[in-house]
């Protein structure tokens, strides 16, 4: 079964989710990546709200290969306050068969009932090369939904790959509810890309 079968399969799934690349304790996530660079499917498992271990199963549209990461993610800082909570993870995948090819990087998000804002900075080295691939994005949410609806945000995302010239910025809708969150975005150098993921 392909990635882009997996993809359809979520997104029939009911909508909703706060992104988190951690769980809570005892949790599971399966997400669904889908943009210029790559596909993927990325499994992991928080044994604590602290970290999650997981495996990624990665089709690289830039080095046109297949391969797969071992990965870790560790909760470095939260704060929570009456209104807003701030969170910043530490991040890196290795893949065991492959010499060279890993990442690593740092992802954070601040966010309200009402604005959102999120970074990810990751350095990927495989054998044939080494990048950097930086993620920003700022977020509203048109209506503040009561518990269990339907929430959905307005989003700008820019991103840039080194090496690359430019940067790529360009909208993205983000819907979640329950357990479930759907992110799409469009840009006319990168075309669509897209976020699915599902925590149970």
């Amino acid at each position: 079964m392909g990635i882009r079968v997996v993809i359809f399969a979520v997104s029939l799934l009911p909508l909703g989710l706060e992104s988190r690349p951690i769980s809570y304790s005892g949790g599971s996530t399966l997400m669904l990546f889908s943009d210029d660079i790559k596909n993927s499917l990325y499994y992991h498992y928080s044994p604590t709200h602290q970290y999650s271990v997981g495996i990624e199963a990665v089709e690289d549209k830039y080095q046109r290969e297949k391969y797969a990461y071992l990965r870790f993610t560790y909760l470095l800082n939260r704060k929570n306050s009456q209104h807003s909570q701030r969170n910043l993870y530490f991040q890196t995948g290795l893949s065991p068969n492959r010499d060279a090819n890993l990442f690593y990087g740092i992802h954070g998000d601040w966010e309200t009932r009402r604005w959102f804002a999120g970074f990810n900075v990751k350095k990927i080295e495989t054998k044939a090369s080494m990048y950097v691939d930086q993620c920003y994005q700022i977020g509203l949410a048109p209506y503040l939904g009561e518990y269990g609806a339907i929430h959905s945000w307005l989003m700008v995302k820019t991103r840039k790959f080194s090496y690359e010239e430019g940067w790529s910025t360009y909208p993205v809708l983000k819907f979640f509810k329950g357990d479930t969150l759907v992110e799409f975005g469009y840009d006319k150098h990168n075309h669509w890309n897209a976020h699915l993921m599902y925590r149970f």
